[in-house]
Protein backbone atom coordinates (compact mmCIF):
# COMPACT_ATOMS: atom_id res chain seq x y z
CA UNK A 1 0.00 0.00 0.00
CA UNK A 2 2.74 2.63 0.85
CA UNK A 3 4.55 1.53 -2.73
CA UNK A 4 1.42 2.02 -4.14
CA UNK A 5 1.07 6.00 -2.86
CA UNK A 6 4.25 6.47 -3.50
CA UNK A 7 4.27 5.38 -6.86
CA UNK A 8 1.23 7.49 -7.48
CA UNK A 9 1.32 10.56 -4.79
CA UNK A 10 -2.25 12.33 -6.36
CA UNK A 11 -4.01 9.49 -4.41
CA UNK A 12 -3.10 11.00 -1.28
CA UNK A 13 -4.91 13.92 -2.25
CA UNK A 14 -7.94 12.00 -2.97
CA UNK A 15 -7.11 9.45 0.06
CA UNK A 16 -9.44 11.91 2.67
CA UNK A 17 -12.56 12.20 0.00
CA UNK A 18 -12.34 8.14 0.01
CA UNK A 19 -12.28 7.40 3.66
CA UNK A 20 -15.11 9.72 4.08
CA UNK A 21 -17.27 8.31 1.34
CA UNK A 22 -16.42 4.95 2.64
CA UNK A 23 -17.83 5.89 5.99
CA UNK A 24 -20.68 8.39 5.48
CA UNK A 25 -21.92 6.00 2.43
CA UNK A 26 -19.71 2.59 1.79
CA UNK A 27 -20.78 1.45 5.69
CA UNK A 28 -24.17 1.96 5.45
CA UNK A 29 -24.62 0.62 1.81
CA UNK A 30 -22.69 -2.75 2.62
CA UNK A 31 -25.21 -2.89 6.00
CA UNK A 32 -28.15 -2.46 3.84
CA UNK A 33 -27.06 -4.77 1.31
CA UNK A 34 -26.60 -7.69 3.96
CA UNK A 35 -29.82 -6.85 5.64
CA UNK A 36 -31.92 -7.42 2.46
CA UNK A 37 -30.04 -11.23 2.09
CA UNK A 38 -30.26 -11.64 5.68
CA UNK A 39 -33.39 -13.36 7.63
CA UNK A 40 -33.19 -14.78 10.75
CA UNK A 41 -29.51 -14.49 11.14
CA UNK A 42 -29.09 -16.40 8.33
CA UNK A 43 -28.11 -15.78 4.26
CA UNK A 44 -31.44 -16.24 2.59
CA UNK A 45 -32.92 -14.56 -0.89
CA UNK A 46 -36.82 -14.94 0.84
CA UNK A 47 -36.84 -11.19 0.88
CA UNK A 48 -36.16 -11.09 -3.16
CA UNK A 49 -38.47 -13.93 -3.67
CA UNK A 50 -41.46 -12.31 -2.01
CA UNK A 51 -40.87 -9.07 -3.62
CA UNK A 52 -40.64 -10.13 -7.15
CA UNK A 53 -43.53 -12.64 -6.91
CA UNK A 54 -45.96 -10.07 -5.50
CA UNK A 55 -47.69 -8.44 -8.51
CA UNK A 56 -47.86 -5.03 -6.57
CA UNK A 57 -44.16 -4.90 -6.49
CA UNK A 58 -43.85 -4.98 -10.58
CA UNK A 59 -46.67 -2.81 -10.59
CA UNK A 60 -44.47 -0.02 -8.28
CA UNK A 61 -41.39 -0.92 -10.39
CA UNK A 62 -43.53 -0.25 -13.57
CA UNK A 63 -44.57 3.23 -11.95
CA UNK A 64 -41.07 4.10 -10.92
CA UNK A 65 -39.89 3.73 -14.52
CA UNK A 66 -42.47 5.11 -16.55
CA UNK A 67 -42.51 8.06 -14.28
CA UNK A 68 -38.82 8.23 -14.61
CA UNK A 69 -38.90 8.18 -18.63
CA UNK A 70 -41.50 10.67 -18.31
CA UNK A 71 -39.44 12.94 -16.59
CA UNK A 72 -36.44 12.53 -18.50
CA UNK A 73 -38.51 13.14 -21.93
CA UNK A 74 -40.06 16.26 -20.68
CA UNK A 75 -36.46 17.46 -19.54
CA UNK A 76 -34.67 16.31 -22.85
CA UNK A 77 -37.84 18.69 -24.64
CA UNK A 78 -37.05 21.76 -22.39
CA UNK A 79 -33.47 21.27 -22.16
CA UNK A 80 -31.93 20.64 -24.92
CA UNK A 81 -33.24 23.69 -27.00
CA UNK A 82 -32.28 25.91 -23.81
CA UNK A 83 -28.82 24.17 -24.12
CA UNK A 84 -28.82 25.29 -27.48
CA UNK A 85 -29.67 28.61 -27.15
CA UNK A 86 -27.19 28.88 -24.29
CA UNK A 87 -24.26 27.58 -26.19
CA UNK A 88 -24.85 29.82 -29.10
CA UNK A 89 -25.69 33.08 -26.85
CA UNK A 90 -23.07 35.17 -25.58
CA UNK A 91 -22.13 38.30 -22.80
CA UNK A 92 -25.03 39.21 -20.92
CA UNK A 93 -27.35 37.03 -22.60
CA UNK A 94 -25.62 33.96 -21.91
CA UNK A 95 -24.98 35.18 -18.34
CA UNK A 96 -29.10 35.89 -17.98
CA UNK A 97 -29.52 32.40 -19.05
CA UNK A 98 -27.17 30.79 -16.80
CA UNK A 99 -28.88 32.67 -13.82
CA UNK A 100 -31.96 31.48 -14.38
CA UNK A 101 -30.96 27.91 -15.08
CA UNK A 102 -28.67 27.55 -11.61
CA UNK A 103 -30.36 30.21 -9.45
CA UNK A 104 -33.62 28.08 -9.00
CA UNK A 105 -31.30 25.12 -7.74
CA UNK A 106 -30.84 26.76 -4.56
CA UNK A 107 -34.45 26.83 -3.78
CA UNK A 108 -34.80 23.45 -1.92
CA UNK A 109 -36.99 20.49 -3.38
CA UNK A 110 -39.48 20.91 -0.63
CA UNK A 111 -39.92 24.02 -1.21
CA UNK A 112 -40.90 23.79 -5.19
CA UNK A 113 -43.01 20.68 -4.25
CA UNK A 114 -45.50 22.56 -2.19
CA UNK A 115 -45.21 25.40 -5.16
CA UNK A 116 -46.29 22.91 -7.54
CA UNK A 117 -49.34 22.19 -5.40
CA UNK A 118 -50.13 25.44 -5.97
CA UNK A 119 -49.69 25.48 -9.43
CA UNK A 120 -51.21 22.34 -10.38
CA UNK A 121 -54.54 22.70 -8.56
CA UNK A 122 -58.13 23.23 -10.05
CA UNK A 123 -57.51 27.08 -9.72
CA UNK A 124 -53.87 27.11 -10.41
CA UNK A 125 -52.30 28.52 -13.57
CA UNK A 126 -51.87 25.42 -15.39
CA UNK A 127 -55.38 25.22 -15.63
CA UNK A 128 -56.69 28.77 -16.05
CA UNK A 129 -54.17 28.94 -19.20
CA UNK A 130 -55.49 25.78 -20.86
CA UNK A 131 -58.63 27.17 -20.33
CA UNK A 132 -57.85 30.31 -21.70
CA UNK A 133 -56.20 28.90 -24.79
CA UNK A 134 -59.43 26.25 -25.15
CA UNK A 135 -57.86 22.91 -24.57
CA UNK A 136 -59.54 22.67 -21.59
CA UNK A 137 -63.62 23.03 -21.13
CA UNK A 138 -63.57 23.76 -18.03
CA UNK A 139 -60.87 23.66 -14.86
CA UNK A 140 -59.49 20.57 -14.12
CA UNK A 141 -57.05 19.33 -11.24
CA UNK A 142 -53.40 18.03 -12.18
CA UNK A 143 -52.70 17.58 -8.68
CA UNK A 144 -52.50 13.99 -7.07
CA UNK A 145 -52.15 13.00 -10.80
CA UNK A 146 -49.12 11.09 -12.52
CA UNK A 147 -48.83 13.94 -14.85
CA UNK A 148 -48.63 16.51 -11.99
CA UNK A 149 -46.31 14.52 -10.80
CA UNK A 150 -43.85 14.62 -14.16
CA UNK A 151 -44.61 17.93 -14.78
CA UNK A 152 -43.21 19.09 -11.26
CA UNK A 153 -40.61 16.73 -11.12
CA UNK A 154 -39.11 17.97 -14.36
CA UNK A 155 -39.23 21.68 -13.05
CA UNK A 156 -36.80 20.34 -10.30
CA UNK A 157 -34.50 17.87 -12.58
CA UNK A 158 -34.09 20.03 -16.33
CA UNK A 159 -31.02 22.16 -15.04
CA UNK A 160 -30.00 18.21 -14.79
CA UNK A 161 -30.29 17.95 -18.07
CA UNK A 162 -29.57 21.35 -19.81
CA UNK A 163 -25.65 21.84 -18.03
CA UNK A 164 -24.38 18.33 -19.56
CA UNK A 165 -25.92 18.95 -23.15
CA UNK A 166 -24.72 22.95 -22.87
CA UNK A 167 -21.25 21.62 -21.54
CA UNK A 168 -20.76 19.62 -25.38
CA UNK A 169 -22.34 22.24 -27.57
CA UNK A 170 -20.17 25.30 -26.87
CA UNK A 171 -17.28 22.77 -27.41
CA UNK A 172 -18.32 22.33 -30.91
CA UNK A 173 -17.62 24.62 -33.45
CA UNK A 174 -20.49 26.64 -35.12
CA UNK A 175 -18.95 27.43 -38.39
CA UNK A 176 -19.64 23.20 -39.27
CA UNK A 177 -23.27 24.06 -39.59
CA UNK A 178 -22.34 27.49 -41.56
CA UNK A 179 -20.09 24.95 -43.55
CA UNK A 180 -22.72 22.38 -43.93
CA UNK A 181 -25.39 25.50 -45.13
CA UNK A 182 -23.45 26.71 -48.12
CA UNK A 183 -23.25 23.00 -49.18
CA UNK A 184 -26.97 22.89 -49.66
CA UNK A 185 -27.69 20.98 -46.28
CA UNK A 186 -31.14 22.77 -45.20
CA UNK A 187 -31.99 23.45 -41.14
CA UNK A 188 -33.28 19.72 -40.58
CA UNK A 189 -30.31 18.12 -42.35
CA UNK A 190 -27.75 19.97 -40.52
CA UNK A 191 -29.80 19.58 -36.99
CA UNK A 192 -30.00 15.60 -37.17
CA UNK A 193 -26.85 14.83 -39.24
CA UNK A 194 -24.55 17.62 -37.84
CA UNK A 195 -25.70 19.17 -34.17
CA UNK A 196 -27.41 16.07 -32.66
CA UNK A 197 -24.80 13.49 -33.41
CA UNK A 198 -22.28 15.54 -32.12
CA UNK A 199 -24.10 16.38 -28.68
CA UNK A 200 -24.92 12.93 -28.22
CA UNK A 201 -21.97 12.85 -25.33
CA UNK A 202 -23.92 15.48 -23.18
CA UNK A 203 -27.39 13.93 -24.16
CA UNK A 204 -26.19 10.35 -22.78
CA UNK A 205 -24.81 12.26 -19.57
CA UNK A 206 -28.16 14.33 -19.16
CA UNK A 207 -30.41 11.33 -19.55
CA UNK A 208 -28.24 9.48 -17.07
CA UNK A 209 -28.23 12.44 -14.43
CA UNK A 210 -32.16 13.01 -14.69
CA UNK A 211 -33.66 9.01 -15.06
CA UNK A 212 -30.98 8.04 -12.23
CA UNK A 213 -32.80 10.98 -9.88
CA UNK A 214 -36.31 10.47 -10.87
CA UNK A 215 -36.17 6.70 -10.06
CA UNK A 216 -35.04 7.83 -6.27
CA UNK A 217 -37.10 11.12 -5.77
CA UNK A 218 -39.29 10.40 -2.20
CA UNK A 219 -39.82 13.76 -1.36
CA UNK A 220 -41.93 15.24 -4.92
CA UNK A 221 -44.07 12.11 -4.96
CA UNK A 222 -45.03 11.98 -1.79
CA UNK A 223 -45.91 15.65 -1.98
CA UNK A 224 -47.00 15.93 -5.43
CA UNK A 225 -49.51 12.58 -6.24
CA UNK A 226 -49.87 10.95 -2.34
CA UNK A 227 -49.33 7.89 -0.95
CA UNK A 228 -52.07 6.37 -3.53
CA UNK A 229 -49.17 6.56 -6.36
CA UNK A 230 -45.97 4.15 -4.97
CA UNK A 231 -42.56 4.18 -6.39
CA UNK A 232 -39.62 2.28 -4.89
CA UNK A 233 -38.61 5.15 -3.56
CA UNK A 234 -41.48 6.04 -1.25
CA UNK A 235 -41.90 2.19 -0.80
CA UNK A 236 -38.78 2.37 0.51
CA UNK A 237 -39.45 4.88 2.92
CA UNK A 238 -42.57 3.66 3.79
CA UNK A 239 -41.40 0.61 4.45
CA UNK A 240 -38.50 1.91 7.09
CA UNK A 241 -40.66 4.64 8.74
CA UNK A 242 -44.43 3.48 8.83
CA UNK A 243 -44.24 -0.46 8.39
CA UNK A 244 -41.34 -0.98 10.36
CA UNK A 245 -40.58 -3.73 7.89
CA UNK A 246 -36.74 -3.48 7.52
CA UNK A 247 -36.43 -6.56 4.86
CA UNK A 248 -38.94 -4.97 2.66
CA UNK A 249 -37.10 -1.72 2.80
CA UNK A 250 -33.72 -3.26 2.23
CA UNK A 251 -35.09 -5.52 -0.75
CA UNK A 252 -36.45 -2.34 -2.21
CA UNK A 253 -33.32 -0.32 -1.90
CA UNK A 254 -31.20 -2.71 -3.36
CA UNK A 255 -33.48 -3.22 -6.31
CA UNK A 256 -33.62 0.58 -6.62
CA UNK A 257 -29.53 0.42 -6.15
CA UNK A 258 -29.11 -2.10 -9.25
CA UNK A 259 -31.44 -0.01 -11.21
CA UNK A 260 -29.90 3.52 -10.94
CA UNK A 261 -26.34 1.85 -11.16
CA UNK A 262 -27.36 0.08 -14.45
CA UNK A 263 -28.40 3.48 -15.79
CA UNK A 264 -24.68 4.97 -14.83
CA UNK A 265 -23.04 2.12 -16.08
CA UNK A 266 -24.92 1.98 -19.85
CA UNK A 267 -24.97 6.04 -20.03
CA UNK A 268 -20.96 5.49 -19.07
CA UNK A 269 -20.36 2.85 -22.48
CA UNK A 270 -22.39 4.80 -24.61
CA UNK A 271 -20.72 8.22 -23.49
CA UNK A 272 -17.50 6.40 -24.58
CA UNK A 273 -18.68 5.05 -27.90
CA UNK A 274 -20.60 8.53 -28.71
CA UNK A 275 -17.18 10.61 -27.69
CA UNK A 276 -15.40 7.75 -29.64
CA UNK A 277 -17.36 8.20 -33.03
CA UNK A 278 -17.16 12.30 -32.70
Amino acid sequence: MTRLLRSYPVALLALPAILYLALIYGVPLAGLLARSVMVGGTFSLAGFTAFFSDTFSWTVIGNTLRTAAGVTLLCLLLGYPTALALARATGAAQALILVAIILPLSVGVVVKAFAWQIVLRRDGVISQALIFLGIWDGPQRLLFTETGLIVGAANVFVPFMILPIYSVLKLVDPRLGEAAATLGASPLYRFFRVALPLSLPGIVTGIAFVFSMATSMYVIPSLLIGDRFQTLATLTGRSFLFMRNEQLGSTTAVVLLVISVGVVVASAALSRRFGGAS
